[in-house]
């Protein structure tokens, strides 16, 4: 059996197809096209596909993929899950934050877990020892941050990432002190999480993933781990979770 996972983000679309719990293909998209997704489907012989949206599923190949691969299952509140939502609105929470924490507990069951997913947005998510989602925050990414200062102010210039800094923590110069200001301004919120969770978890277990997991992972201190595709796992174990 293979499993098609489909993760539409507010930018991109994130599709892996897994044998098992092994991924055998991985790609991501601006967009996706019918042909593409008929092409992916017969080269890998998919038999079973779940689709998670942030944007909603008024898309051609989405409606392509529910005529030609049966089943395809549009993940939503009402889908069971092996991680119990403790969410107090769950039909609110966004369904790649519960997948990221149903990869993170599939990859460490029975720990409590912290999930950071920096991408747009850095979302912060907990699950109990027990597998319990129990909720957690967001605040804006590193480039809405960024993105913010320069079009809600009348001379900062934008600056991202990229940007390298002549010193280390505070800045001399505006680029400097933009770039310093974002980058640890959301390593010391981070830190600041873990922290929090960890006076009060004992075994406490940190994953990161999002488009910019890897560049904050040299900026954390605590031990943690990096998994790119932790949506993508936590979907394809909410799939064979319905399957089975």
């Amino acid at each position: 059996m293979r499993n098609l996972t489909v993760d539409i983000g507010n930018s991109r679309v994130k599709l892996s197809v897994f044998e098992g719990d092994n991924v055998i293909y991985s790609d991501v998209k601006d967009t996706v096209t019918d042909d593409y997704m008929a092409h992916i489907v017969e080269k890998y012989s998919v038999t079973a596909a779940i689709i998670c949206s942030v944007t909603g599923y008024d898309y051609g190949f989405v409606e392509w993929l529910k005529r030609n691969v049966k089943p395809t299952i549009i993940f939503d509140s009402t889908v069971k899950t092996p991680v119990r939502n403790g969410y107090g609105s769950p039909e609110t929470l966004g369904m790649d934050r519960l997948a990221a924490v149903v990869g993170a507990a599939s990859l460490k069951p029975g720990r409590p877990l912290l999930v950071v997913d920096a991408g747009t947005a850095v979302t912060y998510d907990f699950v109990t020892s027990d597998g319990v989602y129990k909720g957690g925050n967001i605040a804006p990414g590193a480039s809405l941050r960024f993105r913010s200062l320069n079009e809600h102010t009348s001379r900062l210039p934008l600056i991202d990432l990229g940007h390298e800094p002549s010193g280390a923590v505070l800045g001399n110069n505006t680029a400097d002190a933009i770039w310093h200001g974002v980058v640890c301004g959301m390593a010391y919120e981070i830190e600041g999480y873990i922290s929090y969770l960890k006076e009060r978890e004992e075994g406490l277990e940190i994953f990161f993933t999002g488009g910019d997991a890897f560049f904050f992972e040299k900026y954390i201190k605590s031990s943690i781990f990096v998994v790119s595709n932790l949506t993508a796992i936590g979907l394809n174990a909410i799939l064979n979770y319905n399957l089975n």
